[in-house]
């Protein structure tokens, strides 16, 4: 099991923060199906930004079942103590800290994986951090800034001197982004040079996958981002495999269809109906494509701007593949 501080995490499969996905309904979708932590969107720690709606969003757990994990970004040492302060008051009971981000706009303020490349400034940050909350604080970073200069070593050793109590780790540089392929070498030597727990993260769609990751690094866990996107029983599914070795079923065209109905009414609840639709508009995507004429559906959602047509609809067509199937 993974210890994060006083916290047992009962599944080695967590879900990765995704800016503009792993809001409130999504993360306690993810943590009903099996996963292990699901943490926040990354929230940046300009407080000229605290107070908006996108970050009161952002750090909106109410309801989750615990630990709850707040992931923030920024630059300067001071601004993220004091953020790591603030959100700790607001109930996060571990903070992570978001040195793995590659997007442009966040590296552009030396933020996210642009920190990489500093290692002193690394140090600092983390040092002020964990030395301005009681609770556990994790990172979250790249193998490096760029395949010439996988450091990811070093910054796994600075970050279990600073007092990090667990690190996550995507197996690309920030160059890579999201291209080509995550690499796992980096991973598991990172894994043999600290002690503190470490979950690998990049490219792990399939539970076969997820225990590859483990066995071949030596990982405490995995972390899961862009496979759970319209998939969130995948963590289930690990789950199953790592302890039995088979395969679960994958869920009926019904099964899908309850638990993308239970993700609405999510979403309608947290953002307000109109919101709400068009934010689910991204999610039906990734769900769609997984049942018989999902693709005609969504393109037929897209251009909804009722809440109830859209639910109606989803229900209508979920009903219709159960029958069948039936027939």
């Amino acid at each position: 099991m993974l210890r994060i501080g006083p916290y047992t995490v009962a599944s080695c499969a967590v879900l990765a923060p995704m800016a503009g996905v792993t809001d409130r309904p999504f993360r306690q979708l993810c943590r009903g199906l099996g996963a292990g932590l699901a943490v926040s969107e990354m929230v940046s720690a300009n407080p000229l930004l605290r107070d908006t709606i996108k970050s009161r969003r952002r750090t909106d757990h109410r309801g989750e079942p615990g630990p709850r994990v707040v992931q923030i970004a920024g630059a300067e040492p001071a601004l993220l103590a004091d953020f790591a302060r603030y959100n700790a008051d607001q109930g996060a009971q571990i903070i992570d800290v978001n040195m793995g981000c590659p997007a442009k706009k966040v590296c552009y303020r030396m933020a996210g994986s642009a920190l990489l490349h500093d290692e002193p400034l690394v140090s600092r940050i983390l040092e002020a951090v964990v030395g301005a909350v009681d609770v556990p604080v994790t990172l979250k970073i790249r193998t490096g800034p760029d395949p010439v200069r996988r450091n990811g070593v070093a910054i796994a050793r600075i970050a279990q001197a600073a007092g990090i109590r667990s690190l996550a780790v995507h197996g690309r540089t920030r160059a890579c982004a999201f291209r080509g392929h995550a690499e796992y070498d980096t991973i598991a030597a990172i894994k043999d040079a600290v002690s503190i727990p470490v979950i690998a993260n990049g490219d792990i769609r399939t539970p076969a996958q997820a225990r590859a990751v483990l066995q071949h690094t030596g990982a405490d866990a995995v972390m899961i981002g862009r496979a759970a996107q319209g998939n969130p029983w995948i963590f289930a599914e690990i789950n199953h495999f790592l302890a039995t070795g088979k395969t679960l079923a994958p869920p009926s065209p019904g099964e899908i269809g309850t638990l993308l109905e239970e993700h609405l009414r999510r979403l309608y609840g947290f953002y307000g109906e109109q919101q709400g639709l068009r934010i689910a508009r991204k999610h039906l995507g990734w769900y769609l494509r997984r049942v018989p004429r999902g693709e005609s559906l969504w393109q037929s959602l897209n251009r909804i701007e009722s809440a109830d047509l859209q639910l109606t609809l989803v229900r209508s067509h979920f009903s219709e593949c159960t029958g069948a199937l039936a027939a």
